[in-house]
């Protein structure tokens, strides 16, 4: 069992108020979508606001916060290829090659992922602090972006001597002849 899973947010700026007709295809795909990733392969947990699972009034990220306010979306998943299969290839897609229809161009990061303990549910605060780094510093293992990945804590192979590492003991490490 994996000790760590991936944690990521993605935020946006919405072009008008949720029951706006603007926002009304973006609106119509929440609950498919939704359905879609808790079936998913490698899905793990999202946050929900509200009993039918829409998370859309969630708080925070005020700096990035627009004139329609902010949206946020923050799950958890097993891996950055089941997390990458959602996003880049299922019907997600589809709806994410619309989101200029419903959002506005942000123009600093907007998603960030981060490895958790498993168990582990993210809050905002902690998203807000690795959308932050990954703002200020760029991808590192603290915030990265499916296009710049990090392995997980579990994953990183052990340090390996290098080839000029000799042992104090040579002799100790010799093979030993076969007796008789």
């Amino acid at each position: 069992m994996a000790s760590h899973h991936l944690a990521q947010i993605n935020i946006g700026h919405p072009r008008g108020a949720m029951d706006s007709a603007e926002m009304a295809g973006f609106v119509a795909e929440l609950e498919p979508l939704n359905a879609l990733a808790d079936t998913a392969p490698g899905f793990i947990w999202r946050m929900q606001y509200s009993p039918d699972g829409n998370a859309t009034s969630i708080p925070g990220f005020v700096a990035d916060a627009g004139p329609s306010g902010i949206i946020i979306n923050m799950s958890v998943w097993e891996s950055v290829d089941a997390l990458a299969d959602y996003v880049l290839r299922s019907r997600h897609v589809e709806v994410m090659r619309r989101r200029r229809e419903w959002f506005h161009r942000m123009a600093d990061a907007f998603t960030a992922l981060w490895w958790v303990p498993a168990g582990h549910r993210p809050t905002v605060a902690e998203a807000e602090e690795r959308v932050a780094a990954l703002r200020s510093l760029g991808p590192t293992p603290f915030a990265f972006t499916l296009g710049k990945a990090f392995a997980a804590p579990e994953a990183v192979p052990a340090p390996r001597p290098s080839r000029d590492a000799r042992p104090a003991d040579a002799a100790a490490l010799a093979p030993v002849a076969p007796s008789g």
